[in-house]
């Protein structure tokens, strides 16, 4: 099943179940993959967002953009306001794949760097390329260009 079938499918299970914390953020992730559609079609593309990697990904900004507001509320002492967001980053993980470790994320670099032959930090943004068309969602690229950098250095 594809990813925005499924969303939709947890959505009516949410209405049912009368979950409405659920409800609320599954209902911001469909608005926002609907805003993506509109969007790229306004920009001139022809389709709405690839298959499920573009999904992934705007669901993975959807987490960053919480995290920092989870960071914002607590410095400001509303720890209320940052649980929310913390339950909204649950359902919003429950649709993207399993995080890589860091152990696993370098073992996945050492590979795509082997594969591509990169030898040194002038070849990181085809390691970073590639590493995002491999295992997009799957690492957080800001962390993993820290470890394509010592890797390459």
């Amino acid at each position: 099943m594809a990813l925005r079938d499924e969303v939709s499918a947890a959505l009516k299970d949410a209405m049912k179940a009368g979950d409405k914390k659920k409800l609320g953020t599954l209902r911001l992730m469909q608005a926002a993959i609907k805003d993506k559609d509109i969007n790229s079609r306004t920009d001139g593309h022809d389709s709405a967002l690839t298959p499920d990697t573009g999904i992934v990904e705007l669901f993975a900004r959807m987490v960053k953009q919480r995290q920092d507001s989870i960071a914002a509320y607590e410095q400001g002492g509303r720890p209320e306001l940052a649980q929310n967001e913390r339950d909204e980053i649950t359902v919003i993980q429950s649709f993207m794949p399993k995080q890589m470790s860091e152990d696993e994320a370098k073992a996945a670099i050492a590979v795509i760097i082997k594969a591509i032959s990169a030898s040194g930090i002038k070849d990181m943004g085809k390691v970073m390329a590639e590493l995002k068309l491999r295992h997009s969602g799957q690492i957080d690229m800001a962390k993993a260009g820290g470890i394509v950098k010592s890797l390459l250095g």
